[in-house]
């Protein structure tokens, strides 16, 4: 089950392009917390069936994008000069 808050982060991240202003600014507008608590509320509740149950499109999207940069560090971590 996931709470109304996470369901209040997710449209959000499904949609925020709609309101006015700069992210971290329509961030604390809309849902009164800080980019940084957003970023960490969104982080935890991407891995969460309900989350997933409802609003597939934003979950997998933020998936894809963690696999991106996931693998961008590994990249950089794994093309290191050795010593």
């Amino acid at each position: 089950m996931v709470s109304k808050r996470d369901r209040q982060v997710l449209d959000f991240e499904g949609s925020w392009w709609l309101f006015p202003g700069p992210k971290d600014q329509a961030i604390r507008e809309y849902l009164e917390m800080s980019a940084t608590r957003y970023y960490q509320v969104l982080r935890r509740i991407i891995d969460e069936e309900g989350a997933f149950d409802h609003d597939p499109l934003t979950i997998l999207r933020l998936r894809r994008m963690r696999r991106q940069r996931l693998d961008q560090i590994a990249d950089r971590v794994g093309s290191a000069p050795k010593t």
